[in-house]
């Protein structure tokens, strides 16, 4: 009987993160490379207006505390594994200044937020999350543009607990930004 043995796997690199597609946003996650094109309207607008919203008073300190570096799609360099969350924020007082010889970062956020799409929901729950957490990330969000809901976890005891959840217009303080509301309403594009 003749076995056959199926050809090893070759684990992506960071090469291949880089040979990418200009296009696409590439991520490495566990050794496997993932690609996905550039997100849909509502999913680029909860992002944009969530970022415009934390912006003034966390990283500005402008009707809020400050004391935070937000970010818009930075590429962050966890171990092994490259992610992309659509946004992250560092607490100054743990990451005063980024290292600016790399392109990347390899800081760890206080906090990320993943923007669901049906395409990419699966990835950001199943193989994210777990990543985010055991790196030492203490806060993730997932925002979902199309459900217009906001789920909020906590890093707690090695493992996600769900803090709270909020949905459609909700005025909610979810952690770590509790000093300013934020109106869920301002982060949906209406319906046609």
């Amino acid at each position: 009987m003749l076995s056959v043995t199926a050809p090893a796997r070759r684990s992506a690199t960071y090469q291949d993160v880089m040979d990418a597609p200009e296009h696409q946003v590439a991520e490495l996650i566990d050794g496997d490379l993932y690609l996905q094109p550039r997100p849909a309207k509502p999913h680029t607008n909860a992002a944009s207006v969530l970022s415009m919203l934390l912006g003034p008073p966390y990283q500005l300190g402008r009707g809020g505390p400050g004391g935070w570096w937000i970010q818009v799609e930075p590429e962050l360099h966890l171990a092994a594994d490259v992610l992309v969350p659509d946004l992250a924020g560092w607490r100054r007082d743990e990451v005063p200044a980024f290292d600016l010889t790399e392109a990347y970062y390899s800081e760890v956020p206080a906090w990320v937020c993943e923007v669901l799409s049906p395409a990419t929901m699966g990835k950001d729950r199943v193989k994210k999350l777990p990543r985010y957490g055991a790196a030492g990330v203490r806060y993730a969000w997932l925002l979902d543009p199309l459900a217009c809901t906001l789920e909020v976890f906590e890093w707690s005891g090695g493992r996600w607990s769900l803090a709270s959840t909020h949905e459609g217009t909700d005025e909610c303080r979810p952690p770590p930004f509790v000093d300013v509301p934020l109106t869920l309403s301002d982060l949906w594009l209406p319906a046609e």
